[in-house]
């Protein structure tokens, strides 16, 4: 009997020990009975840093001011918390003992061992209540990217004598980690082309109706009159500029099909000189500065008209012509097996009074424009400008004004392909955030087989930019690159840029 009260007063004794550790040591953060030590857990010289594809964390857990209750275990996992909080990744545990606990656990290790949870946890610490303590922290994860600009959480779960829960807790720790890498990108402006020598050219078609195997104009023949005037009128244009001094007409002239090609050259020439003549007299011009270029039948024109028109032979009729380039000869008489008359006829009436036409074209040199003047032709004839007098213009107007936006479309319009322009062009699109547009806009440049893109180290530099801003990582960094290799600073600046945004990804 003595037994057995001396065992209940032991067990007495026990639970009011209990009682007074929980009223001292471990307050409550949460309602009712959860219990949480992490006010009192300190988490200092806190580093969280990418090595790789691995995120590390180190810190000190610091355990100077927290008494454990004996009977207690408290388990401390930090956690990668998105910024959006979505996501999360934990890294690895720490559990800390009360005494009594620790040794419960240590016996129980020796009988069976078998405790996954505490075998997979980075450390067990047994908490000497009242002593200084702390355990330098460190565990890793994979990284992903949800993970930068995230955060460190840390998650407390309490447990009591038998396993029983006594509480859950989570602390945030601090500021955002893994800051999110911002690129600084750095494109250049590219001077205009210097053009010392301002040569210039129009070119028409004069769209004469010849009578069929003749080289005689007739003014009055069809709608000649109308074109001739027309003709003309736009040689005086140029003329009548006291800023223009015209170097050269060269007329062109062609024949339609019919008849052999070798005869068509003769006759399509007897056409230029006819015309050459024509100008001469009329436009009070020297016949040397005119010179003939004729070219016989107009097979091109030919397919164009063909390809326009709802002919019901048309395809057969445009693969005969693609197939026998070599022989235009050879060519109408393919043509003719496959046509009737009535078919054959159809084409001289609405198809071959087109390709008998003559071709002009006016070169001449203007002189260089001060401030004042370039002002008043980038309105009233912008193609006698050269580029260097656009930016000027564009240049002495503020950004954003109607008279600086036309200076730059009156710019992008006559050169299109010079790499200022196109370089402007493609670092408004960016600044714009529209950097698919300024991908196309040197992609298509790109296309063609003098283009300055291809060999430009400014060009190439925007060029990689803008497929960094377009998420295309592989071809910025081939074209960084190059345009690194032929001296480009800006592209080896970005070049560091870009690697940094794909470590991230």
């Amino acid at each position: 009997m003595k037994r057995y009260i001396v065992i209940l007063c032991v067990i007495m004794l026990s639970a009011a020990v209990c009682h007074a550790e929980t009223a001292g040591a471990a307050p409550d953060t949460l309602s009712g009975r959860n219990v949480s030590y992490l006010d009192a857990i300190r988490f200092e010289d806190r580093t969280v840093a990418k090595d790789g594809r691995t995120v590390c964390l180190s810190m000190n857990i610091i355990l100077d001011s927290t008494r454990i209750r004996t009977q207690h275990t408290v388990s401390l996992t930090p956690v990668m918390v998105s910024a959006d909080r979505k996501m999360e990744q934990p890294f690895g545990t720490v559990i800390v003992d009360g005494r009594t606990r620790h040794k419960v656990f240590l016996r129980r290790d020796r009988l069976d061992g078998t405790q996954p949870q505490r075998d997979s946890a980075l450390a067990i610490i047994q908490r000497k209540n009242g002593s200084g303590q702390e355990y330098e922290y460190l565990s890793e994860i994979p990284y992903c990217s949800w993970m930068l600009d995230g955060s460190i959480r840390v998650d407390e779960c309490v447990k009591g004598c038998a396993d029983c829960g006594e509480g859950e807790s989570e602390k945030m720790l601090g500021e955002p980690v893994l800051p999110r890498f911002i690129p600084q990108w750095k494109t250049g402006k590219i001077e205009p082309e210097p053009e010392p020598v301002k040569r210039r050219e129009e070119s028409r078609i004069a769209r004469l109706q010849f009578r069929w195997d003749r080289a005689d104009i007739l003014p009055s023949w069809k709608d000649n009159r109308t074109v001739l005037d027309t003709v003309t009128r736009s040689i005086a244009l140029v003329k009548e500029k006291d800023y223009i001094e015209i170097t050269g007409i060269y007329v062109g002239g062609y024949a339609s099909p019919e008849g052999t090609w070798e005869y068509n050259q003769r006759l399509s020439e007897r056409r230029v000189g006819s015309f050459i003549k024509y100008i001469a007299a009329h436009n009070d011009v020297g016949i040397d500065l005119i010179k003939g270029e004729w070219y016989g039948e107009d097979w091109d024109g030919f397919r164009s008209e063909l390809e326009k028109s709802s002919f019901p032979k048309r395809d057969k009729v445009i693969g005969i012509i693609d197939r026998y380039t070599e022989d235009r000869n050879l060519c109408e008489r393919k043509m003719m097996q496959v046509l009737s008359r009535r078919e054959y006829v159809w084409l001289l009436h609405n198809i071959y009074p087109y390709l008998r036409h003559c071709t002009y074209r006016v070169e001449y040199m203007v002189k260089n424009f001060d401030l004042g003047e370039a002002r008043r032709m980038i309105y009233d004839r912008p193609q006698d400008l050269n580029l260097n007098e656009m930016y000027k213009v564009a240049g002495s107007y503020e950004k954003g004004t109607p008279e600086y936006a036309h200076a730059m479309a009156m710019a992008a319009r006559h050169y299109p392909h010079s790499p200022a322009v196109l370089n402007d062009l493609a670092t408004e699109a960016l600044a714009s955030g529209n950097a698919a547009g300024a991908v196309r806009i040197l992609e298509e440049a790109g296309e063609r087989p003098d283009a300055a893109v291809r060999t430009d180290a400014e060009l190439l530099n925007t060029l990689g930019v803008a497929y960094a801003n377009d998420g295309q990582y592989d071809n910025a960094r081939a074209v960084l690159e190059k345009s690194a290799a032929l001296g480009n600073a800006n592209a080896e600046h970005n070049l560091t840029q870009l690697l940094n945004v794909i470590d991230q990804l």
